[in-house]
């Protein structure tokens, strides 16, 4: 074997004053290519690769982008998901060199700062949850709310074996069951009054002696602040479970109402809903946890410690999980969601959510008397309205509604979630748009509720592609456009 590594520099001069990037040899065998693989692997023929001019190249991906729709092209009022502006402030400062040049493999006496940084951030969302202990490794909300079972997992299996059943409303986020399943709970479904909030006969009827834990959104996927939480958490307690709090609406209540303080154990946020961080495209996410005192133990390490007058990645936690991400997670969503904190600051944080429910509750007050709001007239940061009516009426659907506001330039809300309640709107504006993008928005629903059922039967009309079949795109998806097909067919969406 040749090893080139050792002796060649990893620049070298070129002219005086100026470097040449010199990339470091590979450990390869001193043979033939040829005679590394087997004949079957060698092409005969050079690949067919396409002769394009750069303009056209650029041209093509130019035009290809101005198809898409996000944050900084088109008002998203996606309800749940929390779509709100990404402060391109937060953007410069995760890029600082500093910060953006680092390697988790650096000896960590060299990371000094940004461990400075994560463990301020650790302090910051316990302070924010009312929780002491925080873990930042999780990659997503969905992976924190696992990461937060297994902790009740191994506590469960230290205090009491017999607890295997996770409780979750009937209003609650899928994932919820779906993290229970794949921590190895069995997932169990409390009713909703019907005024949204939890059935508390449904659930003390539920809480036996294998009950584990009650996951539960507060405000919920309706944007209702249940009344009854801290009476939730204490029968949860008396049953010997423990309440865990699905952060995602959290951009409702920071700085007003900590999920410590009303009765949660642990809890996750989602750094792209509540914190700005970028959200799309399946990531990169960030879902920190935060837990009560008697969890700390089971956190995921490593966690950020002082160390004399510095920081260090503490790896001494006999009863931990383990590590549930590699590396210390997606630490650059995390200087993300520290810039946006910092940058509010406490009171700045409340305003935050002040105004998200000053703006959803002006846009409700806009459209209830053609969308109802089956659960009231106020909510917290979103509101789930009903397109029932219009589709007895009219033989107008929710989805036919979404589709037609594509045309207009608004993304659609969220549809048909949650299912309690019929052809369902769930609409979130969140605090960063102004009252004439609400207006402008609520004018756009009347309009397209005035307009021949027909047209928006077959709404998208001014889209690429129009109403695929969104169950078999995602169970069959078409990774290539067929040959045969040009991109003005609609094919392979």
């Amino acid at each position: 074997m040749r090893n080139t590594r050792a002796t060649q520099p990893l620049f070298e001069l070129s002219k005086p004053g100026r470097r040449a990037m010199r990339m470091p040899a590979a450990d390869v065998p001193d043979v033939p290519l040829a005679e590394l693989l087997p004949e079957s692997a060698l092409a005969a023929t050079p690949p067919e690769l396409p002769e394009l001019a750069e303009p056209d190249v650029v041209r093509h991906f130019t035009n290809l982008s101005t198809q898409n729709m996000s944050v900084d092209t088109h008002f998203y009022p996606l309800g749940s998901c929390t779509m709100k502006h990404n402060p391109k402030r937060n953007e410069r400062l995760a890029s600082l060199p500093g910060l953006l040049d680092l390697h988790p493999y650096q000896p960590q006496e060299t990371l000094q700062g940004m461990l400075a940084l994560l463990f301020e951030l650790q302090e910051l969302l316990g302070e924010i949850a009312g929780l002491p202990a925080v873990s930042l490794q999780p990659a997503a909300g969905a992976h924190g709310e696992l990461a937060s079972l297994l902790i009740a997992a191994a506590y469960f299996r230290d205090v009491d074996g017999k607890r295997t059943k996770v409780l979750a409303p009937d209003s609650a986020h899928g994932t919820n069951p779906a993290s229970a399943a794949v921590a190895g709970f069995e997932p169990v479904t409390v009713k909703s009054t019907p005024q949204g909030f939890v059935d508390l006969v449904d659930l003390g009827a539920k809480l036996d002696n294998r009950a584990a834990v009650f996951m539960i959104t507060n405000p919920n996927t309706l944007g209702m602040y249940d009344p009854n939480i801290k009476r939730i958490a204490e029968m949860v307690h008396a049953a010997g479970g423990l309440i865990y709090l699905d952060g995602a609406n959290m951009n409702a209540i920071l700085g007003i109402s900590r999920p410590g303080d009303f009765g949660a154990d642990m809890m996750h946020f989602n750094c792209h809903k509540t914190f700005s961080g970028p959200h799309g495209s399946g990531g990169p996410g960030a879902g920190p946890i935060a837990v009560s005192a008697r969890l700390a133990p089971y956190l995921p390490t490593p966690l950020v410690e002082r160390a004399g007058g510095g920081f260090r990645l503490g790896y001494d936690r006999p009863r931990s999980i383990g590590r549930v991400r590699s590396f210390f997670g997606n630490v650059g969503i995390l200087v993300r969601a520290y810039c946006y904190i910092r940058t509010h600051g406490p009171d700045g944080l409340r305003r935050v959510s002040e105004h998200a429910v000053l703006n959803a509750n002006y846009l409700l007050s806009r459209v209830k008397h053609i969308f109802p709001v089956p659960q009231g007239d106020r909510c917290m940061h979103e509101f789930v309205a009903s397109a029932a009516r219009l589709k007895t009426d009219k033989d107008i659907s929710a989805m036919d509604i979404a589709k037609r506001l594509l045309d207009y330039g608004f993304h659609a809300p969220t549809v048909y979630f949650p299912p309690i309640v019929r052809e369902a709107l769930m609409i979130e504006p969140t605090e960063t748009e102004s009252k004439e993008t609400l207006d402008a928005f609520a004018e756009t629903l009347f309009r397209v509720t005035e307009e021949p059922a027909d047209l928006l039967h077959e709404a998208p009309h001014t889209t690429p592609v129009s109403r695929p079949d969104e169950v078999r795109a995602a169970r069959q998806p078409v990774m290539v456009w067929p040959r045969e097909s040009s991109p003005d067919d609609g094919a392979g969406g």
